[in-house]
């Protein structure tokens, strides 16, 4: 990853653009999204529509603008970042004549919001800077699309598939079983991945795309993915999560795009592992520990789980199935309700001392943050040792 085609003086522009970006970055990525679906409205069939109402989506992309400026002399440090949004853009179907779309607009919001400081120095940078960025997008997601479609039961675009069950796991969470309508064999994935949900709402023009976490361990002859029922007070209700509680039934077609995502474990190691998940987080980890015990059944896992009480409790049966089939699966439930909290003290008590450790978190975006403090901070856990997911818009 490479800016060896930006001169001196455009490095040095963008650079200096840092600053500005931090000031006034989602003004322009705001102003961005609107002139762009304006002219191709089109593209409101990929980017989550409940993401632009919420402002989280210009947010997200504005956080890139930033790491990207503050970084463009290094930009390898943003690998980790590159490969996680290749493998959101695979499971969207975004293809390469959009990213010159994208370029135009994002130049265009840049000298519309910034007025006389932008320059044309420094709109030429950014739109070099944005092309080599591009062509490495571009090139990542050719070679996942490729390996997506050699892979036996792999496919590429949206395959149409057939609700084969629905199973209420909670007040709030309902599992869907998926087969393939034409019969066909199913790809492996590792456990922590998703599929990509495409639906057509009733009198909607556009679709809408939603990535769920795949909650069954993998080699089965069905897709399982377990979803909350999204409500907020804040904002509206989801309109996917509740269009699949209250509408989506056994029998009916949805078009589902192929596994993909970086947060995986390898199943197939034998390394002990600690599962820290909040609410709905808990699905990828269920793939986890199911997957991993399956290839080995010798295999450690402590699985700290939180949620407000049992009724809320994501999957619970399946927890405790595991529990009464493998004695070196320990699973530690706190519930909110109950003042019964993942803190330092308690976390003190379930994890032992032992450099092999694995440890991946999974929930809303505070309880990863703070179990990553307390893991790092508190328990001097080494970076390496982690990896978290949090459910979050892509850029």
């Amino acid at each position: 990853m490479t800016t060896a085609l930006l001169s001196s003086q455009h490095v040095e522009e963008i650079k200096a653009s840092a600053p500005v970006l931090a000031e006034k970055g989602e003004a322009i990525t705001t102003r961005f999204y609107n002139q762009m679906f304006e002219a191709h409205p089109e593209l409101l069939n990929v980017f989550n529509h409940r993401n632009q109402k919420q402002g989280t989506q210009p947010k997200a992309l504005m956080q890139t603008l930033y790491a990207a400026a503050v970084n463009i002399e290094n930009l390898e440090s943003l690998l980790p970042t590159v490969k996680k949004i290749a493998h959101k853009h695979v499971a969207l179907q975004v293809v390469p004549e959009q990213y010159p779309i994208v370029g135009h607009y994002l130049l265009k919001a840049m000298k519309d919001e910034l007025g006389e400081a932008a320059t044309d120095e420094l709109l030429e940078a950014w739109g070099e800077a944005y092309q080599i960025v591009a062509d490495i997008f571009i090139n990542v997601e050719q070679e996942l699309y490729q390996e997506t479609k050699d892979q036996p039961g792999g496919w590429n675009g949206f395959r149409p598939f057939a609700v084969d069950g629905k199973n209420k796991e909670s007040d709030d969470i309902t599992s869907f079983y998926f087969k393939p309508e034409d019969g066909g064999a199913l790809p492996t994935f590792s456990p922590g991945q998703y599929i990509t949900l495409r639906v057509l709402l009733p009198d909607d023009q556009y679709t809408h795309l939603r990535h769920y976490s795949l909650s069954d361990a993998p080699d089965k002859d069905h897709f399982r993915i377990s979803v909350k029922r999204e409500t907020s007070p804040k904002y509206p209700d989801g309109e996917i999560s509740n269009f699949l509680h209250d509408q989506l039934e056994v029998g009916d077609q949805i078009s589902i795009s192929a596994p993909a995502g970086v947060f995986t474990t390898d199943v197939d190691a034998g390394h002990p592992m600690v599962l820290l998940g909040a609410g709905i987080g808990q699905t990828p980890l269920i793939s986890m520990a199911k997957g991993a015990l399956e290839a080995n059944p010798e295999r450690d896992i402590d699985f700290v789980y939180t949620a407000k009480n049992e009724e809320n409790h994501a999957l619970l049966e399946e927890m405790n199935v595991l529990n009464e089939r493998y004695e070196n699966f320990r699973p530690y439930v706190r519930y909110t309700e109950t003042d019964a909290h993942i803190d330092k003290e308690f976390l003190q008590t379930v994890i032992d001392e032992n450099d092999t450790q694995e440890f991946f978190l999974c929930g809303p975006g505070s309880f990863t943050a703070d179990m990553k403090e307390i893991l790092e901070n508190d328990l001097y856990i080494s970076e390496e040792a982690i990896q978290r997911e949090m459910f979050k818009p892509f850029v």
